[in-house]
């Protein structure tokens, strides 16, 4: 970038919070937001600015960066009375990074034209390691001049950062991702099961198959943890519960069935309604327990 811009960050989450330290690293100037303040904490001590309202975080902010759990949460934070449209300047970029629904993308973007601000839907793959690491995949919908403008912010962040198209685009290839993901998790969880039922050592079971045709980040990333039980949540259940719900519903608006999505749907609704919300999505395991 040519000038140093001001960056705001909502969501100071399991993910939100790596993100935002890249940024601080990298010498922005920063200001954050989330419901819990002392989430931020280790942030402020590094120098990052807290403000009280989003709306007070787009009074102050270039480029404002949301990244939250839920789409009822962007909603507010975007159309809220004290939201970034109450408050943002003509010309700031804002740009959604959590997993939302395609309608919500467009009809922020619709909005941000009326009030001559910019938008961009960039939800991200990659977990809690994605964010540590700033490997994180992004996929991007909106105005690719903006798009392109944004680069140097989203390299920081990711490995892999993908224009998709207008408004919308970006949550659209955030369902593929989660269509991809929720079968993939049923059949690494089954092989580990197998393996144990079979008598195998389920740690050199791995080693020999995550590295041939069944190979998948899942399979290297999440059932390590699995084999040491833990469950701690790089993505929670909870909130892949929320995406297959949305990747489902758009299926619905296109006529589209998506059985292989539907049974893992279940099946992590199972886990949840057995207190399991809150744990990682490899906890998937726990079903056949």
């Amino acid at each position: 970038m040519k000038t140093k811009k001001t960056i705001g960050f909502i969501g100071i989450g399991v993910m939100g919070k790596s993100m935002a330290n890249h940024l601080l690293s990298e010498g922005f100037k920063l200001f954050v937001y989330s419901r819990t303040k002392e989430k931020a904490e280790d942030l402020l001590a590094n120098g990052a600015k807290w403000k009280d309202t989003p709306k007070e975080i787009a009074e102050n902010a270039d480029i404002i960066i949301t990244m939250v759990g839920y789409p009822y949460d962007v909603e507010v934070i975007y159309f809220g009375e004290n939201g970034l449209f109450a408050g943002t300047n003509k010309g700031a970029v804002l740009i959604d990074m959590t997993t939302s629904t395609p309608t919500l993308a467009k009809k922020i973007n619709d909005e941000g034209k009326k009030v001559g601000v910019h938008t961009l839907d960039a939800p991200v793959s990659g977990g809690d390691i994605g964010a540590k690491n700033g490997t994180l995949s992004i996929m991007v919908g909106g105005d690719l001049k903006i798009f392109d403008e944004m680069m140097p912010i989203f390299n920081i962040l990711g490995g892999n950062i993908v224009y998709q198209g207008e408004a919308g685009a970006g949550q659209h290839t955030k369902m593929c991702n989660q269509i991809a993901i929720a079968s993939n998790m049923i059949g690494v969880s089954e092989a580990i099961v197998y393996a144990r039922k079979a008598g195998l050592n389920p740690e050199t079971v791995l080693k020999s198959i995550s590295s041939g045709a069944a190979g998948s980040w899942s399979l290297s990333n999440l059932i390590p943890r699995v084999l040491k039980e833990d469950y701690s949540p790089g993505f929670f259940i909870k909130h892949f519960i929320k995406d297959m719900g949305i990747a489902l519903e758009e299926a619905e608006k296109m006529n589209l069935r998506l059985p292989g999505l539907e049974l893992a749907k279940k099946m992590y609704d199972s886990l949840a309604d057995q207190g399991e919300e809150n744990n990682g999505t490899q906890a998937l395991i726990k079903y056949w327990d």
